[in-house]
């Protein structure tokens, strides 16, 4: 079986993120989608909100998994047997920060391989921080985010703005 892990922050989850989903639920038996817990972010949803609004947005697909880990990415990986990291492209700036990151995993276990997935051209300007600037000032969210989750990002930003 082969099981693929998209790590990332996902605060929240963006249509640019549900896009690298679906395509990485094409190629894969099982996807997971981690939520990690990033110790240089400041959230807008703690872990356990993200993995709920995520779990929202994939029902519709059968083999795509929503977790959360503190744990260092290659021990999440081994104890679910999962060989491929997906990462998302938006531009080439991500790119060298990725490509260290995916070096770094191969050292500490070389069974691992890094797939760097390009976004759709659509969604290359889209990230959660586009996102939580965009709802800041009270912007439609509809480009921005799964229909399912938009009124839980518009009332967490009322609800910090007050």
């Amino acid at each position: 079986m082969n099981i693929a892990v998209y790590p990332g922050s996902f605060d929240p989850v963006t249509l640019g993120h549900l896009n690298v989903i679906r395509r990485s639920a094409s190629v894969f038996d099982t996807l997971i989608v981690c939520v990690m817990v990033n110790s240089e972010k400041n959230p807008l949803f703690t872990a356990e909100e993200r993995v709920e609004l995520i779990k929202r947005t994939v029902e519709r697909f059968e083999n795509v998994r929503v977790e959360k880990s503190e744990a260092l990415l290659v021990d999440f990986m081994k104890d679910r047997g999962a060989k491929v990291i997906i990462k998302g492209m938006r531009a080439v700036s991500d790119y060298e920060r990725e490509f260290q990151i995916a070096l770094v995993n191969r050292k500490l276990d070389p069974t691992i391989e890094t797939f760097l997935m390009p976004s759709s051209e659509k969604y290359t300007y889209l990230s959660s921080s586009v996102v939580r600037e965009m709802a800041r000032y009270g912007a439609d969210l509809e480009a921005f985010v799964p229909v399912e989750i938009m009124d839980d990002v518009l009332r967490r930003v009322n609800s910090l703005e007050k």
